[in-house]
């Protein structure tokens, strides 16, 4: 039996840990920012439309997105992301439910993998895809503590402030999940909470039975 969960957390939470953890473990991991940018196809209706969108200097010499000049005009506002997201979540939706919930065949043989394991970034514009899960976990860290690592690993005041301001506030990311992992700690504790997770939903087939337990 396959288990889906989508894993949200906010900049510096540990989302990207957890995930790293599970996939260890034997998950399936998918990025979502990873497979909407395998999406940027050139000469794509998905990329023509961003560039008509953002500027059609977004796109290089060989018609291929150019990551950081889209991110520096996409995500500065609630307005650009929302725009953004417009264009890019139904391709998305679509090519994500297709690799969740594949048409099975006489001639395909999908594989199967005990848990699947869904990282979202901008979960506040992907609710609509938490029914795909069986699972909504949440990383969670306060802002202060999240701030300060985030600092610490080199990123600037300025920068983290820009990205906080457009993600939920913690609370809301809270009301979004099943489950809530509090990684304030930020050490191990992390993982032995995802497999006391595991273990409570009684997923089985993974590798090994966890290391922190």
């Amino acid at each position: 039996m396959s288990y889906t969960v989508f894993v949200i957390g906010n900049i510096a939470s540990g989302k990207s840990t957890a995930c790293a953890y599970l996939a260890s473990r034997g998950a399936r991991h998918i990025d979502l920012d990873a497979m909407a940018k395998g999406l940027y196809v050139p000469g794509s209706q998905l990329v023509q439309s961003i560039a008509e969108e953002f500027g059609w200097d977004v796109l290089d010499e060989y018609g291929a997105i150019r990551s950081s000049v889209l991110a520096s005009r996409a995500f500065v506002t609630p307005e650009s992301i929302a725009a953004l997201n417009a264009i890019v979540h139904p391709v998305l939706l679509d090519h994500l439910s297709t690799v969740l919930l594949p048409v099975q065949c006489c001639s395909t043989v999908v594989p199967e993998y005990p848990l699947t394991v869904v990282e979202v970034s901008a979960a506040a514009s992907f609710t609509d895809a938490f029914g795909l899960a069986d699972d909504v976990l949440a990383v969670h860290a306060p802002l202060d503590i999240r701030r300060a690592r985030a600092l610490e690993r080199g990123m600037s005041a300025d920068d983290f402030e820009a990205r906080s301001s457009v993600q939920p506030c913690d609370d809301e990311l809270i009301a979004m999940a099943g489950h809530v992992i509090d990684n304030s700690a930020g050490d191990d504790s992390l993982f032995v909470r995802l497999d006391e997770w595991i273990e409570k939903r009684g997923i089985t087939g993974l590798d090994g039975a966890g290391t922190h337990a």
